[in-house]
């Protein structure tokens, strides 16, 4: 049903877990992935994936907590590209630690990544879509931890909160320039990130017991979802927050 040819899709942290994962649906879709990551290497190896699979990528080596480095990761994306249609703010970082040992400087990293990190990404992406003038999407990678209380992770769930808040404002401001904004919202899936937690038997046991479809879910399940939100003719849909947790939330 969704046709991306022609769009150009930058997925931050599109060179593994999660972001790979959107990222080969919507090459499947026939857009163009730009994937922006902070190692080389992993780009590199995410771009030859996608272009194995018949799909246009390319990539950008890049840290998004730093405002410089995404100013200018946009400009050589505009400059290789010529357009950016859809930002998907994804990459994002962990780091648990119980509440009362959590230090400032641990708090304000994982912040600076997923959320100043999704904020600079945006704002880059608005400006130029605002000067372009025939709309866009931004789409914003979550987490269930932003819905249900997640102890000894409270940087990591506050971070993921705050960016549902700035998708519901970019949604209302940026309307009348023709951009939507939408989160996109995952629940326990197998990714690097979670590794550490892949181990432990009792709460993987205890995690799939409470999701109704009895599985974590893996990468490729949220392709689908980033195909449906970057896709232009649907115009009438911003401002959501499109839960994709095998039912997690709701049971």
């Amino acid at each position: 049903m969704f046709d991306l040819t022609d769009r150009v899709v930058v997925v931050t942290g599109g060179n593994a877990g999660i972001g790979l994962g959107m990222s080969r649906a919507l090459v499947g879709a026939g857009a163009t992935v730009v994937v922006w990551g902070r190692r080389a290497d992993r780009n590199a190896s995410a771009v030859d994936e996608l272009r194995a699979l018949g799909g246009l990528a390319g990539s950008v080596e890049v840290d998004v907590a730093d405002e410089e480095q995404v100013d200018a990761a946009t400009a050589v994306t505009l400059e290789r590209f010529g357009r950016i249609d859809t930002m998907i703010a994804n990459a994002g970082i962990g780091g648990a630690a119980p509440f009362t040992e959590q230090t400032l400087e641990g708090w304000r990293r994982i912040l600076s990544v997923n959320l100043d990190g999704a904020f600079l990404c945006f704002r880059a992406a608005a400006r130029h879509m605002v000067e372009r003038g025939d709309g866009g999407a931004l789409i914003g990678v979550s987490s269930t931890s932003a819905i249900h209380g997640a102890p000894a992770n409270q940087a990591y769930s506050v971070s993921k909160t705050g960016v549902l808040s700035l998708v519901r404002g970019l949604a209302v401001e940026l309307a009348r320039h023709g951009i939507r904004a939408n989160s996109l919202v995952p629940g326990w899936t197998e990714t690097d990130l979670t590794a550490p937690l892949l181990g432990w038997e009792k709460f993987v046991d205890a995690t799939t017991a409470r999701t109704p479809v009895r599985r974590w879910g893996t990468p490729d399940d949220f392709g689908a979802a980033a195909v449906f939100l970057s896709d232009p003719t649907l115009t009438f849909h911003t401002g959501d927050c499109v839960v994709v947790d095998g039912g997690y939330t709701v049971f």
